[in-house]
Order: C-alpha cells, then sequence, then structure tokens
C-alpha cells in the first residue's frame, strides 16, 4: 500500500510541477484568474460526466458534508491557484515551484499544534532542511534580502497559497466517506462558483486576458493534470500514508518544476536553485527515514 501512495503522490507532484510552468506559458495569453476559471470550468464538466451515478449515490452524506466539501474547493482548489498564478507573474516558476516546499512544514506544525500529532526528531531535521531551502530560493540566494525585506513581491504573495494548501491537506481529515469521482466532483463545483466573482473582479479592474490558443491548452493541461489526476491521487497518498507523510511528498513540487522550467520556458538553473532542491530531498528522505512508528 506504501509503495502505491509514493507512486500516486510521485505523479501527483509531477502535474503540479507542471502546474507553475503553465501560470509562467499563460503570461500574455489569458489572465490569472480567467485561467483559474476555465481550468475550473474544464474540469466540472469532465469529472460531472464520469460520476453522475456516484453522486446520486453519495447524495445523502454529500448534503450533510456540504460545508467540509465546500472548504476544500475554495481554499484547496481556487485560492491556492488562484494567487500562484498571480504569483508568476512577478516572479520566476522555479522560485514558485521551491517556494512550496514549505507546505510540508506548515502542514507538520499545524498537525502537531491542533491535533498533537507525533514527530520525530529525524523528521524536524527534514522540515528544517526543506525550509532553509525555501528560504534561500525566495531570498535568490541572499540571505541578506530577508533581513531587508526585499523579497519579490511575487515570492511574497506565495505565503497566501503556501498556507491554503496546507489547511486544505489538514482539512482532508474531515473528508466524508464518498467515492473519490464525488469527493473530486463537489469541492471542484465549489471552485467554479467561487472563482466567477474572481473572474468578475479582474474584468472589472481592466486586467482580464481572454484566451487564445496557448491560453486554452494551458486551461485544459491545468484541469486535467494539474486538477483531477494530481487531486485524486494526492487525496488517494494522504488517505493511505496520512497528511504529515504525504504532504512531505509536495518537496518534489520543486524538483519537476525546476526542471521543466528549464527545458520548457529557458529560465536559468542558478547555483541557489541546486542547493534547494538538493535540501528538499534529503528532506523527505531525513523525515521519511525518521516517521515515528505511528503516523
Amino acid at each position: 500500500m506504501h509503495r502505491q501512495a509514493y507512486l500516486f503522490l510521485v505523479i501527483a507532484t509531477l502535474c503540479w510541477g507542471g502546474n507553475a510552468v503553465a501560470g509562467k506559458l499563460a503570461i500574455g495569453h489569458i489572465s490569472p484568474m480567467m485561467l483559474t476559471f476555465w481550468r475550473w470550468f474544464f474540469a466540472v464538466v469532465i469529472i460531472f460526466a464520469i460520476s453522475l451515478k456516484d453522486l446520486r449515490r453519495d447524495w445523502p452524506v454529500i448534503r450533510a458534508n456540504i460545508p467540509v466539501l465546500g472548504f476544500l474547493g475554495i481554499v484547496g482548489y481556487v485560492v491556492f491557484n488562484a494567487v500562484l498564478y498571480t504569483a508568476v507573474t512577478y516572479t520566476s516558476a522555479i522560485n514558485v515551484t521551491v517556494e512550496q516546499t514549505l507546505i510540508p512544514v506548515l502542514i507538520f506544525i499545524l498537525n502537531f499544534a491542533l491535533f498533537r500529532t507525533k514527530v520525530s526528531w529525524l523528521q524536524i531535521v527534514g522540515f528544517s532542511l526543506t525550509a532553509i531551502g525555501s528560504l534561500l530560493t525566495a531570498a535568490h540566494g541572499d540571505f541578506a534580502t530577508l533581513v531587508t525585506l526585499t523579497v519579490n513581491f511575487g515570492d511574497a504573495i506565495m505565503i497566501i497559497a503556501i498556507a491554503a494548501y496546507a489547511l486544505y491537506t489538514i482539512a482532508l481529515r474531515w473528508r466524508p466517506p464518498i467515492s473519490w469521482k464525488s469527493l473530486m466532483a463537489v469541492p471542484a463545483l465549489f471552485a467554479l462558483v467561487f472563482s466567477i466573482p474572481l473572474a468578475g473582479w479582474e474584468y472589472s479592474s481592466g486586467g482580464m486576458i481572454w484566451p487564445d490558443m496557448t491560453g486554452w491548452m494551458v486551461a485544459l493541461y491545468t484541469a486535467v493534470f494539474a486538477s483531477l489526476v494530481a487531486q485524486v491521487l494526492y487525496i488517494r497518498g494522504v488517505t493511505d500514508i496520512g497528511a504529515n507523510r504525504a504532504g512531505l511528498f509536495i518537496n518534489l513540487v520543486p524538483v519537476f518544476g525546476t526542471l521543466l522550467s528549464v527545458m520548457l520556458l529557458g529560465e536559468q538553473l542558478q547555483l541557489f536553485h541546486v542547493i534547494a532542491l538538493v535540501l528538499a530531498l534529503g528532506g523527505i528522505a531525513i523525515a521519511e527515514r525518521g516517521k515515528p512508528a505511528l503516523t
């Protein structure tokens, strides 16, 4: 079961690594809130087309758990991605992906603070390494910028996205006992509905860009791979090995995101990116090796 969970989580993080790249490719072709709206429009159409039978069967349980499912969709699907797509208009796709290594750290902190989830010293060492790597990237290789608070605006607002996905992962412990199709469909519908006012705000502020062909392709990628495939596999991973251990695999997002950014966007790989990636991978290895007997 654990090997299957590891495979699911690796594929999920590969899809998410491409998400930041997709957000960067979208610049000038589709605006951030438009991308968020169309991403979830396509995702809802696809998931509802294959889950109507499950939704009818699960409806009594769904109706009793609307607040939880709504929270998962709004916070985990809309807030996280809307902020991420905004962040990449101000900073590099590599930075955005590496900064996501703070998500597992925050998951562990919240789990311990709220539920006293057991954490080993080796896990703490692993979390610390990922935090250092993320800060190194956010500071563009110069920790002095953290002292003077001169980090890039895009790097700074990624804190909101990081917090949103950590809260989403924690909230998965209250997911209702319904099929994976229903568990994906209902939050996706909430995400679509909540993205409408965001798109309206973008239009009223004069920042809306209607998608061209590249924009449509980016939206379809995010709907199929970064939304449906990644989210379903991530939920399966959390179910199999728990939020703490599954969340740690998010540290693979910068590994895949950096490689894809270099290959597809031509972004320059800096030494501090390499160091941060080594810290991310090292954090996974150390924390997984030092996992408590019960997690």
